[in-house]
């Protein structure tokens, strides 16, 4: 067994410099890979992560933008249809006016034009009257012989 140990106490010495080595390595690989490594990994990172960022806030900046061109658009239309509404209601105004106008011009000349009817059944009936006398005794005259229609004209 001492024979064991001694052949174990051999190797153990031989390994040292092997396991110093190995040490040596590990620091040397931490120093000089994996700490660069991970600091342009954390760069690299941090610039995605940053470029990330940047997107998402020229989103919000571009969505409030289109908020403010749509209550713009929003705003210009309500206007367009308010001058379009004024515009309408003006026109109707105008066209009711000028209805009433033509209204009240029309019942004046049918006014006028019954007045004139008026007069002129008025100056036929009396026309007529007048007339009917003169035509009936003409009548008389030429149906009934003189004498009797004198006489009878004088009653």
């Amino acid at each position: 067994m001492d024979q064991i140990l001694n052949q174990l106490g051999g190797l153990v010495l031989g390994s040292v410099p092997t396991m110093i080595l190995f040490i040596l390595l590990v620091i040397a690989y931490g120093f000089l890979v994996r700490r660069p490594l991970e600091r342009i990994l954390s760069e690299r990172h941090a610039r995605t992560a940053g470029a990330m960022e940047q997107a998402r806030g020229a989103i919000a900046s571009a969505e409030a933008e289109t908020g403010a061109y749509e209550d713009k658009l929003r705003a210009a239309r309500a206007e367009i249809y308010a001058a379009r509404e004024k515009l309408l209601k003006q026109w109707n105004a105008e066209r009711d006016a000028a209805l009433e106008q033509v209204r009240n011009s029309t019942k004046e000349r049918v006014l006028t034009a019954r007045l004139d009817i008026e007069r002129s059944v008025s100056d036929a009936r009396n026309q007529i009257e007048g007339q009917s006398d003169e035509l009936s005794a003409r009548i008389l005259n030429a149906v009934l012989p003189a004498g009797v229609v004198a006489t009878e004209v004088a009653q």
